[in-house]
């Protein structure tokens, strides 16, 4: 169930009708919108009567939700949100296409060091790399966990660069929320449903990865479960489904894109690099999800691809990325959208998020 408010309902209008939701066993969610406040309602597995809201002070109508998410869904917010970082202007949704570039795994602190200073100097403003690698084999590169936070960390400190990076389960989402700005729940744990709400109780963004066989509802029930918590800063990531074709990894469903921002008002990004597993098809991919409207890219950056511990064959060398934002720049000026311009010097870009995520 949606409760609308009224355009000048007041803030204590919102918290009474939040008060009697509460009363009654549910959970409330207040969303505000530049128009209205509209009030999710979950936990409730039988209908409610709308007649305990109607005659409430500052309600104007109570609509019953026909879909199974509805936090998500644009029925209970009609703008698209705009994913916000404390002390720093980067965003994700809204005009500025997002980008965020760095390796697969963080491998040593030169190595992160380098690739940094090169996607911050095209105009990256978001730094991913894995300090925790769920691999298919046991014995391949698991990751530096901890230590490679900590680089991750001084990173930011050096560059300005907000910290994406994954976390896998319970203990690794309580470190890398002491240390990142945003934390990725990748597509093998997209239905690890205690994750998700793990997730949903931190007050971090949260990048959410399509699972490699995942539907759009099922997608977006994921996205759900992390609202469902009370964290509603999450950004969709569509990085490639499994099927019959084998002149990709995976196949990149740029079509999920609009689907999604037809359904829901969170924003969805694109990972060509997971998308196709092959170099050479990054940069094409690219061109085309801003070009079909994504709010960004996450893309794998490597200073010696060949030598990479984890997913060198996708993995661009700079100069490749370089030309990659030139190129999705001047599409993204033909939707009126922007990407960030190249900066000269990076370790001068400094934000105060690293107190912050700490």
């Amino acid at each position: 169930m949606l409760i609308v408010m009224k355009a000048h309902a007041t803030e204590e209008d919102v918290r009474q009708v939040c008060a009697r939701i509460e009363s009654l066993g549910f959970r409330a969610h207040s969303m505000p919108g530049a128009q209205r406040t509209a009030i999710g309602i979950t936990g409730n597995e039988t209908e409610l009567d709308p007649g305990t809201f109607d005659e409430m002070s500052g309600v104007q109508e109570v609509i019953r939700v026909s879909k199974p998410y509805k936090l998500v869904s644009r029925d209970l917010k009609e703008e698209d949100t705009v994913v916000r970082f404390a002390n720093s202007d980067a965003t994700v949704g809204g005009d500025e296409v997002a980008v965020m570039a760095g390796p697969c795994a963080i491998e040593s602190r030169d190595q992160a060091f380098t690739t940094a200073e090169h996607v911050a100097r095209a105009g990256a403003r978001f730094f991913r790399g894995g300090a925790y690698k769920p691999r298919t084999s046991p014995y391949s590169f698991q990751g530096l966990a901890e230590d490679g936070l900590k680089i991750l960390a001084e990173i930011r400190d050096r560059f300005g660069l907000l910290i994406v990076t994954e976390a896998v389960d319970n203990e690794s989402l309580d470190l890398v929320e002491k240390y990142a700005d945003m934390i990725q729940i990748g597509a093998r744990n997209m239905q690890n449903f205690s994750l998700l709400k793990r997730a949903g109780r931190s007050r971090k963004p949260v990048l959410l990865k399509r699972g490699i066989a995942a539907t759009l509802e099922e997608f977006l029930m994921a996205a759900e479960y992390i609202m469902s918590e009370g964290n509603y800063n999450v950004v969709l990531c569509e990085r490639g489904v499994r099927t019959f074709a084998d002149h990709t990894r995976n196949t990149l469903d740029l079509s999920v894109v609009p689907a999604v921002q037809r359904l829901s008002h969170l924003p969805i990004i694109v990972d060509p690099s997971h998308g196709t597993g092959k170099r050479n098809k990054v940069t094409p991919l690219s061109r085309a999800a801003v070009a079909v409207g994504a709010d960004g890219l996450i893309i794998e950056v490597h200073p010696d691809p060949d030598r990479a511990l984890s997913d060198g064959k996708q993995s661009l060398y700079p100069d490749q990325f370089v030309q990659l934002m030139n190129e999705v720049r001047q599409i993204a000026q033909v939707l009126g959208r922007s990407v960030a311009e190249p900066v000269a010097n990076p370790a001068a870009r400094q934000t105060a998020g690293s107190a912050a995520a700490r």
